[in-house]
């Protein structure tokens, strides 16, 4: 199977969403209900401030908390449109910002930031009048509109659409910001909505029942199970624990002088898909196999430049004195539930 796939498809009763890159699993969405959706809009309530931390606590529907990071100038009782930010775990507060965006695949709408953007992908002049000539065709409003990547070659008559839909949802929201009580303005996308918000650009998209059986997602799913990621040039285990997530690399069999860096380029390339199909992230510390100094900053190269074409916001934070590397990453998504594997 070559070039790009998108399934969209449910294991068991849980939604969820494939993205194959020539057969190879690159990229899946699966739905949980122990945390609100990323991307879900409330009306929070304010609750106590939190010293110290210059943060704010605050009440959400159903008796759940969340914790907004900068909470200068507000008080309790007071409401706030917030919007969630990240997944939490198991009892921790909910991430969220009070920045709220209104994203769809073509559109973001941005209340509180004026002005109009085209992403800086698009490079062709040509391509962005044309873009800024339908966004002042149908947008009229003082929120401000970013125009994504994604716009580039697609239809103008759906590009309008989504302006307009967006636009829509972000007045019926901002209406509803005000009351005596938490609630929730939108339930965030699901996996099937995001892999058509995110996943732009040319795809076979299949949605037949049991697709994830027939082109072998479910094989690929089941080796998330263990912490062993094969990398042809040496081994790499990926193991999380409560405190961060720990990565281990190989050389295997391989005792040839260039054993060591070769073995660490590969983990570097594939570090990024390994912790993006578990749904890892906060703080990962690498402990490569031993090698040069001067070796070191090629690893480091190629570890940035993996990281780049991420989705997943990662801070390559460096070397420690004991020749571990330290990266911080971003809890966008749930760890992949593990328990659904006994359903594949």
């Amino acid at each position: 199977m070559k070039g790009r796939t998108i399934i969209l498809d449910h294991i068991d009763t849980v939604e969820a969403a494939a993205c194959l890159v020539d057969g190879k699993l690159d990229d899946i969405l699966i739905d949980h209900d122990d945390s609100p959706r990323t991307g879900a809009i409330f009306r929070a309530i304010c609750d106590r401030p939190i010293k110290g931390q210059g943060g704010m606590m605050l009440r959400l529907p159903d008796g759940e908390s969340a914790f907004l990071r900068q909470g200068k100038g507000l008080r309790p009782g007071q409401p706030l449109l917030v919007q969630v930010t990240g997944y939490s775990e198991a009892g921790k507060a909910v991430p969220v910002t009070d920045r709220v965006l209104f994203k769809s695949r073509y559109a973001i709408v941005t209340p509180g930031k004026p002005g109009l953007n085209i992403s800086r992908q698009i490079t062709d002049e040509e391509t962005r009048d044309a873009l800024l000539a339908i966004a002042h065709e149908v947008f009229n409003s003082p929120h401000g509109l970013i125009l994504r990547s994604s716009c580039d070659g697609a239809d103008e008559g759906e590009i309008a659409e989504d302006i307009l839909a967006m636009l829509a949802l972000a007045d019926a929201v901002l209406a509803d910001a005000e009351g005596a009580a938490p609630e929730a303005l939108t339930e965030g996308d699901g996996p099937h909505t995001l892999a058509w918000r995110e996943w732009a650009g040319t795809a076979d998209v299949v949605t037949d029942a049991g697709a994830f059986e027939q082109h072998g997602v479910c094989d690929q799913l089941a080796q998330l199970g263990g912490a062993l990621v094969p990398l042809g040039d040496g081994t790499m285990y990926v193991e999380p624990t409560r405190a961060l997530v720990a990565v281990d690399v190989n050389t295997g069999n391989d005792t040839s002088p260039a054993a060591a860096l070769k073995a660490n380029l590969a983990a570097a390339r594939a570090l990024p898909r390994a912790l993006r199909l578990r749904g890892l992230a906060g703080q990962i510390t690498v402990d490569f196999v031993s090698m040069s100094k001067a070796h070191r900053k090629q690893v480091e190269q190629s570890l940035r430049a993996s990281f780049r074409a991420d989705p997943i916001e990662t801070s390559l934070v460096g070397w420690t004195p004991m020749g571990l590397f330290e990266l911080q990453r971003k809890r966008e998504r749930a760890p992949f539930p593990h328990a659904l594997l006994k359903d594949i």
